[in-house]
């Protein structure tokens, strides 16, 4: 029987593998304890009063480094700045040396010695990289999210960096869209587990200390429901579309504590969100609570001139110091035209005084008034550390998902020949995925060498680089092996901000790759490198199975050895819905009913006139919370406690789980709910539970779940957030296709 023993051998690699997780997110509306100690607000007021107008100005400013990321700016003209103080923030340094001269210049140059913040994309990782985060989120795994974030804080630290970029908390249906990568999927619930744990390890529970940094919830408000999958685009949505789907992972960073947040590009209501008093003050401040302090996305005050809400660079800057944007990303408005609005009595000091106390809050919070070069210290030994590359592939391990399986070619014995051959065979790069700022690329393990540790150099042939113009090398390779491992899919390039796509389609070159391996009647495994669901259809009946990887990190080749050998059995399972075709997106699980529905099991209906496509199937190709294991899993026994409860209680519903095959393995059983009649129209399932259950085989387990009234409230006709009488189905599975159903009631 093949080998089933990385519980066994590795469990030391993932401490929390044989523990089943139950996460729990933080209180509604705890964000309005944070940020509200009188000691610091007392510094904030003392230090102010000494402080000029233009000095206050200096706070609001953040410049990029030496043409950081998404324009260029000049070093030399930011340090003249820095000295004078008009400058008080810098983000996109990469060096402890670097931020300590900085510092230096700002504490040695100015009058009040006010120390700078140091921020820096730091989004799956910062020098160890972890899996793309939409791959991150494919391992349903709370405990393992929230270490990966503290490696980064520690490592990120350890550069002087005080300040990340991160959580980006947009949900999105739309593969097209690029940014998909940087984000945790299509559902809310999930996602909100998933951000507040990311702000837990960033932050830890004392923002002082040296080796934590600040989170930034982004991009608020909505910024993944661009029109078309477009980056940039119109957002056009309801406030309670708004508030039901979009905003809960926000909401959840905040109550975790997320100490700063970042406005989106895009518009919501016909108003740009860096312009928007009802999202910022209104929604963000009054509302959730939030008391830290709104940075722009870069650039994007200015962009409220082509957005066609302000006439000018200095009329854009008014409408964001109004709306309670604190700090200007390199738009340089605020520090150009402050002033001058304030001359011209447009701009009431006082709301200089709030956007300029809120961003000194938190460097008295960070401890940086008391030891400015405290993250300055150069740390070489918090990088790379062996704590760092373990949890990388433990995160990269459970991140990956396997699609398909056909009689059973993976998991792969020992002194199998392999064929490894496609474009990602060997390239450290694409391992990597985007958005990493400041790793080595050479640390990066490639399939090629994990594959080669594990299985040894004469089992695996590996025709990588060019293979997708001449073929004959990789069929020739196939032909003198045992199994096929193929790499496909999308370079790393073709993620994140701005690679926005009107085709979730293979290069046609990896397709005809595809087809003359087939050809070989070799079995055939697809590794898939993507960082966004693709359509996958035609290609499904071409291999045998497909082990979807993303971009998986630092530690890439050794996690997909664990997994293709057996060593680790896969358990992740995908958190955005795969469609069948384009035509079908935006696809998710989590859509309404019509007045004219098709069976949700079959898509069939004898009656034309119904709510389908008249070619294909409304089912999507992969839905979302879909992954397979080496083992199988059987849901029996779901029973609710009771049946019958009142408005304000709380419900049991448990389920029993066994491992029916013949190896161990981890299973996310997910809990779904379906509202039947409400004041207002309800999803037809909506995730409410998930839990990770390690089942040893033929092993059986009972998880129970518990639904809160929070959990069965909603967006009520009256724009009220509550519970309202009537009748529940709920399902328990390995995915949102889950069949075992009951119901309750509430009276």
């Amino acid at each position: 029987m093949k080998k089933q023993l990385y519980f066994l051998i590795c469990a030391f690699l993932i401490p929390v593998l044989l523990t089943a997780s139950k996460p729990k997110l933080p209180p509604r509306g705890a964000a309005a304890k944070y940020y509200t100690d009188k000691e610091t607000e007392l510094k904030v007021k003392n230090l102010m009063k000494k402080m000029t107008l233009e000095e206050k100005i200096g706070q609001t400013v953040l410049f990029a480094a030496r043409g950081m990321v998404t324009g260029p700016r000049s070093s030399e003209k930011m340090d003249d700045y820095v000295k004078s103080g008009a400058c008080g923030n810098v983000f996109g340094v990469k060096t402890s040396e670097e931020t300590r001269r900085i510092q230096k210049m700002a504490i040695e140059n100015t009058r009040l010695k006010i120390p700078m913040l140091f921020g820096m994309d730091v989004i799956h990782g910062y020098k160890t990289i972890f899996p793309v985060n939409i791959g991150i989120s494919a391992s349903w795994d709370i405990d393992e999210i929230e270490r990966f974030a503290r490696v980064s804080a520690e490592e990120a630290s350890a550069a002087g960096i005080t300040w990340t970029y991160s959580p980006m908390c947009d949900i999105s249906v739309d593969p097209r869209w690029g940014r998909v990568s940087e984000g945790s999927g299509e559902d809310p619930y999930l996602g909100s587990h998933i951000s507040a744990a990311m702000v837990r390890g960033y932050q830890g529970d004392d923002l002082s200390r040296a080796n934590t940094i600040m989170a930034c919830v982004k991009h608020f408000a909505a910024y993944g429901a661009a029109q078309a999958g477009r980056d940039y685009h119109t957002v056009d949505m309801s406030e309670r579309m708004l508030r039901e789907i979009y905003l809960p992972p926000y909401q959840a960073a905040l109550d975790a504590g997320a100490a700063t947040v970042m406005t989106s590009f895009n518009e919501y209501d016909g108003i740009p969100a860096s312009g928007n008093k009802f999202l910022i003050t209104d929604l963000l401040r009054n509302e959730l609570g939030f008391n830290g302090f709104v940075v722009s996305d870069y650039s994007s005050i200015n962009e409220m001139v082509n957005h066609g809400v302000a006439e000018n660079f200095k009329e854009a800057s008014l409408l964001a110091a109004k709306a309670g944007v604190n700090m200007d990303m390199v738009g340089n408005g605020y520090l150009k035209y402050m002033k001058e609005l304030v001359l011209e009595g447009k701009l009431d000091v006082k709301n200089i005084d709030y956007l300029c106390s809120q961003v000194l809050a938190m460097k008295f919070r960070l401890g940086l008034f008391d030891d400015p070069y405290r993250y300055c210290t150069k740390n070489e030994t918090a990088y790379y550390s062996p704590e760092a590359l373990d949890a990388s592939c433990a995160l990269a391990c459970k991140s990956m998902v396997l699609l398909q399986n056909k009689r059973n070619v993976l998991p792969v014995s020992d002194g199998t020949k392999i064929a490894l051959v496609g474009p990602f065979a060997n390239d450290k790069r694409e391992m990597l995925g985007s958005w990493v700022v400041a790793a080595d690329g050479n640390r990066a393990v490639t399939f090629e060498e994990g594959l080669k540790e594990r299985f040894g150099d004469k089992n695996i042939k590996v025709v990588a680089g060019n293979v997708m113009t001449d073929y004959q090398d990789a069929i020739d390779a196939a032909n003198r092996s045992d199994v096929v491992f193929v790499t496909l899919g999308l370079s790393q390039t073709w993620s994140g901000e701005a690679t926005s796509l009107t085709s979730i389609r293979l290069p046609e070159t990896q397709t005809i790759l595809l087809e003359k391996l087939k050809a070989t009647g070799k079995p055939i495994v697809a590794l898939l490198v993507t960082a966004r669901p693709l359509d996958l259809t035609y290609e499904t009946q071409l291999v045998d199975a497909i082990l979807l990887t993303w971009h998986p990190g630092t530690m890439a080749g050794k996690a997909l050895a664990e997994v293709v050998s057996g060593d680790y059995n896969p358990s992740g399972k995908i958190t955005m819905t795969f469609p069948r075709t384009l035509g079908q997106v935006p696809i998710h699980y989590n859509m309404k009913n019509t007045g004219r529905p098709v069976d949700a099991l079959t898509s069939q209906s004898s009656d034309k006139y119904t709510s389908r496509y008249m070619f294909t199937s409304n089912e999507p190709l992969f839905p979302f919370g879909y992954g397979l294991s080496y083992t199988t899993f059987e849901y029996s026994n779901l029973s609710v406690e009771n049946v019958n409860i009142k408005m304000g209680d709380s419900v049991n519903i448990s389920v029993t789980i066994k491992n029916t095959g013949p190896c161990d393995g981890e299973e996310v059983a997910q809990l779904y709910i379906r509202d039947l009649i409400g004041s207002v129209t309800r999803p037809i399932k909506e995730l409410k539970g998930f839990e990770k259950v390690m089942l040893k085989a033929d092993e059986s387990k009972t998880v129970t779940f518990t639904l809160s009234a929070e959990d069965l409230s909603f967006w009520r006709a009256n724009m009220t957030f509550g519970q309202e009488k009537g009748k529940y189905n709920v399902w328990i599975g390995g995915s949102s296709d889950a069949t075992l159903m009951s119901e309750f009631i509430i009276n």
